[in-house]
């Protein structure tokens, strides 16, 4: 197990960056943002919470301090003893920074900086940039999720809204979360988990619901319901398949929902005889809504043909909009290797057969929480002025000559309101106007504790930030 020594989660090279500012820096500050140009707000907000609470407020210790310094040493690097010493004796051993941010679930645009970290102890300036690796880290992930999750929001939305009626529409229930055994570990799971129920609300899991509890105080942020996979129906076999299904609905319809695999063997098969004939009755009967799920086939074509045959079993109704509805106890759900461009290609097939879009679920995993990178929206964090001896700020930034798009912003920074978006803007020309770097957090303590709620309700208002 990685230690948790704060000093520690950083890159080898910052060991040895309090030897290189000139000795007259007594402050630094550091920005973070998802570089570049969008034409609208895309970027979505979030996690910062989720690592001051982690990290921050867990104070660096004598013997983290020792421990840092033994393994600095073998590892070939200078350390920087007295500096780390000072935050353990001067500051009860929490981070001398103070960071200010946006609030959580806050839309901006790309070149907009999120959060923006400033040394407060001038014996120990070097402390900002410091940390920009881990707060790097602990931001870009489920700012990407969340950003990527509210993209596929908008791609399906559409569906729902031309094809079913307005109070079934539900966007949130339809993309459930199956993503914990697609993460590279129990930590990614639950924080990019959690960023996916910032706007969807289903969920297997449950690293994400106890992160949304214990960072944001979310009682329960998602929900799911009793579902089988292949071993518990094949371990039946062919001929009792029939058996398997009916057992599911016994045990579970109190529920009031259930999702059962379909495809052992033959899901043709099985929708049309097994669940279509078979046990038609002891569905309708039920009082639960069963979700079949169709997990192998082609994952556009399949899932429209089980809708299909689903009508023809259970019948159908139109509704307002006029398109058909499956009998409201059963419905279907794609959730094995579907891409939320699939997603839109099952819709618009269904929409041309003239199916609404609430006869089908989605489900999905690495799509979404493992097929992403820092550079998906290009975060980075830089440093962008340092304070003289005499209290005086002055710019610092990157100016590559040959990579324009990767220069970096001059002084302090501040996020103003301008023709109704968020809009970067130097400190020292803010004026009169608000400032949306709230502060969070200064020198081990919490200053802004945003609920769940507050956060989804943010993320969630159209076309806003």
């Amino acid at each position: 197990m990685i230690s948790d020594n704060p000093i520690l989660n950083t890159d080898s090279y910052k060991l040895s960056h309090h030897l290189q500012y000139p000795d007259a820096v007594r402050g630094l500050t550091a920005y973070l943002e998802a570089r570049g140009t969008s034409s609208r707000p895309e970027i979505v907000f979030f996690g910062l919470q989720m690592w001051l609470k982690d990290m921050l407020q867990r104070p660096v210790t004598r013997h983290d301090v020792q421990e840092a310094e033994d393994i600095a040493i073998e590892h070939g690097l200078p350390f920087n003893r007295e500096g780390w010493m000072r935050i353990v004796s001067r500051h009860g051993g929490f981070m001398p920074v103070r960071i200010e941010a946006l609030p959580e679930g806050t839309i901006v645009r790309r070149g907009v900086p999120m959060l923006q970290v400033t040394s407060t102890d001038p014996e120990t300036p070097w402390i900002a940039p410091y940390l920009d690796t881990a707060i790097l880290r602990a931001v870009w992930y489920p700012s990407t999720v969340a950003s990527n999750a509210r993209r596929i929001r908008d791609q399906l939305l559409p569906f729902y809204e031309k094809t079913t009626d307005p109070e079934r529409i539900a966007i949130e229930t339809r993309l459930h979360d199956f993503g914990a055994r697609s993460a590279t570990s129990r930590e990614q799971a639950a924080l990019g988990g959690t960023a996916h129920l910032l706007f969807f609300e289903r969920t297997d899991t449950l690293g994400a619901v106890l992160q949304a509890r214990r960072a944001y105080g979310a009682r329960m942020a998602g929900t799911s319901y009793p579902a089988s996979e292949h071993s518990t129906m094949t371990a039946w076999g062919p001929a009792r398949e029939s058996e398997a299904f009916g057992t599911m609905l016994e045990r579970f319809a109190r529920y009031g929902t259930l999702s059962v695999v379909s495809d052992s063997y033959d899901i043709s098969h099985a929708v049309s005889d097994t669940w279509g004939k078979a046990l038609h009755d002891a569905v309708k009967q039920s009082g639960a809504m069963l979700i079949v799920r169709p997990d192998s086939g082609d994952p556009i074509d399949t899932p429209v043909q089980v809708v299909a045959q689903l009508a023809y079993a259970f019948g159908t109704s139109l509704n307002s909009r006029g398109y058909k509805v499956i009998d409201h106890r059963v419905r279907v759900m794609q959730g094995d290797g579907v891409s939320p461009q699939d997603m839109t290609m099952i819709l618009g097939r269904m929409e041309a057969l003239g199916f609404a879009a609430d006869n089908i679920y989605f489900g999905i995993g690495s799509q979404l929480i493992q097929k992403v990178s820092r550079d998906t929206y290009s975060f980075a964090m830089k440093a962008n002025a340092f304070m003289d001896e005499t209290g005086r700020w002055h710019d610092m930034a990157k100016r590559p000559a040959t990579m324009q798009e990767k220069g970096s912003k001059a002084g302090r920074q501040a996020v103003v309101e301008e023709l109704a978006e968020l809009a970067a803007c130097r400190l020292d020309e803010i004026g009169n106007r608000r400032n949306h770097l709230l502060p969070v957090y200064e020198d081990g303590n919490l200053l802004k504790d945003w609920t769940f709620e507050e956060i989804r309700a943010r993320a969630r208002v159209p076309g806003r930030y």
